[in-house]
């Protein structure tokens, strides 16, 4: 077992660690986006990834109505040496955040390309968020 959890609360804020696109064990979306997995399956597997995390919130908060405001969302895009467009895979989980929070959704965002990332999934977010005590 790691030394990490998946979800951490302090001072009003929580922390989510990272999510893949996993349904039950199953990395739904794996491989390099641009090559491997094309960007509309990336952009699938963000909502994956980040439907993962909210329930993972709900789980360790009892509702989601306790969040206050998503503050940060990360997204790391396994891509291939020519792909630029992590912004519009990340821009999948940023809309469904706003769809459900509405403007307590709106957030600051960094989407990054990386080389590769656990299990070989295609994904990986974070986030972090402001709750009511």
């Amino acid at each position: 077992m790691a030394a990490y959890a998946p979800v951490v609360v302090h001072d009003g804020i929580v922390y989510l660690s990272g999510q893949l696109p996993r349904v039950g064990d199953l990395i739904v979306v794996a491989g390099a986006v641009g090559t491997e997995v094309s960007l509309e399956d990336a952009r699938h597997g963000a909502r994956i990834a980040l439907l993962r995390g909210l329930k993972a919130l709900e789980d360790d908060l009892g509702s989601l109505d306790r969040i206050v405001r998503i503050l940060k969302l990360n997204v790391y895009v396994q891509s291939a040496p020519d792909f630029t467009e992590q912004s519009a895979v990340a821009d999948a989980a940023s809309n469904l955040l706003f769809e459900l929070f509405s403007e307590r959704g709106t957030h600051a965002r960094t989407a990054v390309g990386v080389a590769k990332l656990p299990k070989n999934a295609s994904i990986e977010l974070d986030l972090i968020a402001a709750i009511d005590s």
